[in-house]
């Protein structure tokens, strides 16, 4: 009997495993993870972006969580010796149309309580010299980090804390009793008092099998970058984004500068056909019959036809992602670039077409699922956490025996 098994061995699964260690230091903790190492999705194919929590609605989950996490997941690097750095970004408007969505997102920074600039094309000559620009907003919090080597930390906490970690076992069926939890694996049956469902790209699947039905499916949206050839890296400094188009759910192509040294450009945003499809041929008939069965996908897909034909065109040549970049960097070519791999975003959908704009818990009776948690939760991770864990006392008869070891 663990007193808590978490399904899914990402950060957000393993964060969330530390903060039970902080509460509950006595408590019998299992993390429950279908592939042979822990940070294989989500997790171990971001960016690699501490995000400073500017662009999303005041008084969010991922606006509060973000601010917050990006201070804890600096001091958790601090402390663990693990290398990152608060280097800092500029969005920038590079039409006279975005100028105004450029104030709207500076209001929006100041709401969200962060130290921002705005500042003119002299000012952002002297932070990126190589973009092109009129105007853009200076974020000085934004900075980069291996999500892969933090999470590989966390799990080394974990297992000094005296918790479990199965690798290769995928949970099957989960069954919520009076008094206990029922797991079924794919290596063997267990039981918990409670179970926290982590599991990215499969928690709606992880909620469906504990009984669970909701509104909303989770539908994989593939990032696909390139990468500048190393006598090019020189062009970019820091994080340069541009300004994001309300139209369109998704931030436009970037360049980040890794903590590698190595310098990511992009990503589109295009339907993966897998839910860890993270090449053009990877196909999961269920997963694409899933997407292509839900009412909310189409009425989604009607909504932003042109747009998402425009990162379709983006995938498939190489020459109109170059245009793309050239808005920021007029610099950059074709022979600039080189594939990198690809990154796979878990976006919760609604019936009625809507993106689930927000970090989404759901609390069952002996289960809590984290069914939408795409980007920033890498850096918020340590918050959701301590999020997921401060709602467990609210059903206190779960934690009763925890306390009393």
């Amino acid at each position: 009997m663990y007193d808590f098994a978490i399904v899914g061995g990402g950060i957000v699964g393993l964060s969330t495993g530390m903060a039970l260690y902080q509460r509950y230091p006595h408590a019998k903790v299992v993390i429950i993870e279908k592939e042979a190492v822990v940070a294989d999705h989500q997790t171990g194919h971001n960016s690699g972006v501490i995000h400073s929590g500017i662009y999303y609605k005041p008084g969010s989950f991922k606006a509060k969580f973000a601010r917050q996490g990006s201070r804890s997941m600096t001091e958790f690097c601090k402390t663990h010796g693990i290398e990152h750095d608060i280097c800092g970004k500029v969005i920038v408007a590079t039409k006279q149309e975005e100028m105004p969505l450029l104030d709207d997102l500076y209001i929006r920074g100041l709401q969200n309580e962060l130290t921002i600039q705005k500042i003119d094309v002299g000012e952002l000559r002297e932070i990126e010299p190589h973009v092109n620009g009129l105007g853009a907003i200076r974020v000085p919090q934004a900075g980069i980090v291996n999500y892969r080597q933090v999470s590989e930390k966390m799990a080394d906490i974990i297992l000094d804390s005296g918790g479990e970690i199965m690798l290769n076992t995928k949970v099957e069926k989960i069954a919520e009793e009076i008094d206990e939890v029922t797991i079924e694996t794919s290596n063997k049956t267990m039981k918990a008092r409670m179970v926290i469902n982590c599991a990215g790209l499969h928690s709606d699947r992880i909620a469906a099998a504990a009984g669970y039905k909701t509104d909303m499916k989770i539908v994989p949206f593939r990032g696909e970058y390139f990468k500048l050839i190393p006598e090019k890296r020189y062009l970019v400094k820091h994080l340069i984004y541009p300004v994001p188009n309300p139209k369109f759910p998704f931030l436009g192509v970037h360049f980040t500068r890794m903590i590698s040294g190595e310098v990511d450009a992009g990503p589109n945003a295009v339907l993966s056909f897998k839910r860890e499809g993270y090449k053009k041929t990877d196909f999961n008939a269920k997963d694409l019959t899933e997407v292509l069965r839900y009412k909310g996908f189409w009425k989604l897909a009607s909504k932003f036809m042109k747009e998402g034909m425009d990162e379709y065109v983006r995938s498939f040549s190489k020459k109109q992602f170059t245009k793309s970049l050239q808005e920021l960097i007029p610099d950059i070519t074709e022979d600039d670039l080189v594939p990198a791999p690809a990154g796979v975003r878990a976006q919760a959908l609604q019936d009625d077409g809507n993106m689930v704009d927000d970090f989404h818990i759901i609390m069952g009776k002996r289960t809590v699922h984290v069914c939408n948690a795409p980007s920033p939760a890498a850096t918020a991770s340590i918050e959701i956490g301590k999020e997921v864990v401060s709602r467990i006392p609210e059903q206190s008869h779960l934690t009763e025996a925890i306390l009393s070891k």
